[in-house]
């Protein structure tokens, strides 16, 4: 049986194919095998295959030269012969559309089309005189067979590529490298397509685990980063850090041996009894400023000053993260002055900030704040964690001490401000405004700000003739030597810019105070355990 090259129609013997190709594919309507175009000639047709179907055109023939060299072989000059035959319809087909001198893309229509008579006439004759050709030339190459190498050159691996010397090694090639292919070929493209699927899963996944590798160490890098700034890193706390710190500053020149040696006595002995030393504390402030008032700042209507209170500055040892611990000792400083509280803080003094993370620790084991102390591992002695509004709000209570937690989570002005703030600690230190002097010195506590990073302590609030207001403000990172120049008796209104602090000033997200209230009883503080959990939890819920 013989198969048409183009159509791919079988016929019993070479004069049923020679009167096929002519009647069929010469002379009557061309069909393409691939895509069913007709109304074009043999060349057209041969030309379009070769242009729109060279990929499927292509594998067919080599597929076809493969199975048809086992017939090389044979000593029967019959079979050679029809071969031979079979190698002229297989060049007809590739000829027409590569090596015939008068098809080439240049010479069709953009169409892809010919429509003009003489030129299928032309074709025609020109194909039929090439057939006849080719048979003469297979005729005279039956010994030996080796047509396909004169006409093709060296024959080419259909799957691979690989080009052998004859037709014979070809073969053996294609049966020991592509033997799977050859008996199954779409078996084989599957597992070919297969093989590229696993391969491109495999360079996914790759990709996928070195992002979340990437992804990892840069979670780590930032933990790390976070227990550095938040005192969590195990290296060491209030002690070690004064120690290095104090070590730095005799390797620098700055402090005598002996001043070392001596600040460390003093400091052990602190640690010792918890009590701070008071080497950064600057008393006597409120006084002054209640003198000033009353004789100059005669931009000012109004101001209200807190009960008397200590400014604490940050040292060596709790310097970039002991601003909490700072502002509750001058919260405590006021209190301890203040008789209304002499029953619950009886016998206490301003403690150290060693001995103040102990308190902190026994309020978390009588049960308050068990949220917060989880966050911070239970723990804060011996290290530089830090502390907030909550820590503050949660021994204070522990102490008996009533007082409350005022978020204020969101912006309440223009340009990210909070004039609600300042409202609220106006309202906090003022009764009734009307009609009270100038300067007043209230009974009430001064009152623990918070925002994220940093905290300071509110000691008073102007009200300007403008109807502006201004809060008067300590803050711990402020030198000792810059407090002490408020109680000079000629201070001067430049003094006081460490102090005020107006509406634009203070633009963080949130902020958080702590104000005092009055005493708990013993009863109270029980029963105020469970409301310390609530608020505590609401607002670390809306920390920032």
């Amino acid at each position: 049986m013989l198969s048409c090259d183009i159509c791919g129609e079988t016929v019993t013997s070479e004069p049923d194919m020679k009167a096929h190709l002519l009647i069929v594919h010469m002379e009557n309507e061309v069909i393409c095998p691939f895509c069913k175009l007709s109304g074009v000639n043999y060349d057209e047709m041969c030309f379009h295959i070769e242009t729109a179907h060279f990929e499927q055109n292509e594998l067919e023939r080599n597929l076809e030269r493969v199975n048809t060299r086992q017939y090389e072989t044979s000593d029967n000059t019959e079979d050679n012969t029809l071969q031979c035959r079979m190698e002229v319809n297989s060049s007809i087909h590739s000829a027409c559309a590569s090596n015939h001198p008068k098809i080439s893309a240049q010479s069709l229509p953009k169409d892809g089309t010919l429509k003009h008579k003489a030129f299928y006439s032309e074709n025609l004759t020109e194909s039929r005189k090439f057939l006849k050709s080719k048979e003469k030339q297979c005729d005279l190459s039956k010994i030996k067979g080796s047509s396909y190498e004169t006409m093709y050159g060296p024959p080419d691996c259909p799957f691979c590529g690989k080009i052998e010397d004859c037709n014979q090694d070809m073969e053996t090639h294609v049966k020991t490298k592509h033997a799977n292919l050859l008996d199954t070929p779409l078996e084989g493209m599957d597992r070919v397509q297969c093989s590229k699927d696993l391969e491109l899963a495999h360079q996914l996944q790759q990709e996928e685990d070195r992002k979340r590798s990437e992804e990892s160490r840069q979670e780590m890098e930032e933990f790390q980063k976070l227990q550095r700034q938040y005192g969590l890193d195990n290296s060491g706390g209030y002690k070690q850090q004064q120690l290095r710190n104090m070590e730095k500053e005799v390797n620098r020149g700055r402090m005598h041996p002996s001043e070392f040696h001596r600040r460390k006595a003093d400091m052990m002995e602190s640690l010792a009894i918890g009590i701070d030393d008071g080497k950064t504390k600057t008393s006597g402030i409120i006084e002054a400023l209640y003198r000033y008032y009353q004789n100059a700042a005669t931009e000012v209507r109004h101001v209200w000053l807190s009960a008397a209170v200590d400014h604490f500055q940050s040292s060596f040892g709790d310097r970039g993260w002991g601003c909490g611990y700072r502002n509750f000792q001058m919260l405590l400083s006021s209190l301890l002055q203040n008789d209304a509280y002499g029953d619950c803080l009886k016998g206490m003094s301003v403690p150290c900030i060693p001995k103040i993370q102990s308190m902190i620790e026994d309020a978390w084991k009588e049960g308050f704040d068990p949220q917060g102390a989880s966050q911070l591992n239970n723990k804060l002695q011996g290290t530089k964690a830090w502390i907030g509004a909550c820590e503050v709000y949660t021994l204070l209570t522990s102490l008996r001490v009533k007082c409350h937690i005022i978020d204020f989570h969101k912006s309440t002005g223009p340009l990210g401000t909070h004039p609600r703030l300042f409202e609220w600690i106006l309202n906090y230190y003022s009764s009734e405004r009307e009609g009270s002097p100038k300067v007043v010195c209230t009974a009430k506590p001064p009152i623990y700000l918070q925002h994220q990073g940093h905290s300071r302590t509110v000691v008073g609030i102007e009200e300007r003739k403008n109807r502006t207001l201004c809060l008067l403000i300590f803050d711990p990172g402020c030198p000792s030597q810059e407090m002490q120049k408020l109680l000079k008796q000629d201070m001067e209104a430049s003094n006081l810019k460490q102090l005020r602090k107006f509406v634009g000033n203070l633009k963080h997200k949130q902020y958080q105070i702590v104000a005092v209230e009055g005493v708990l009883t013993s009863e109270e503080k029980v029963m105020w355990m469970p409301i310390l959990r609530g608020v505590v939890i609401f607002l670390k819920s809306h920390s920032y």
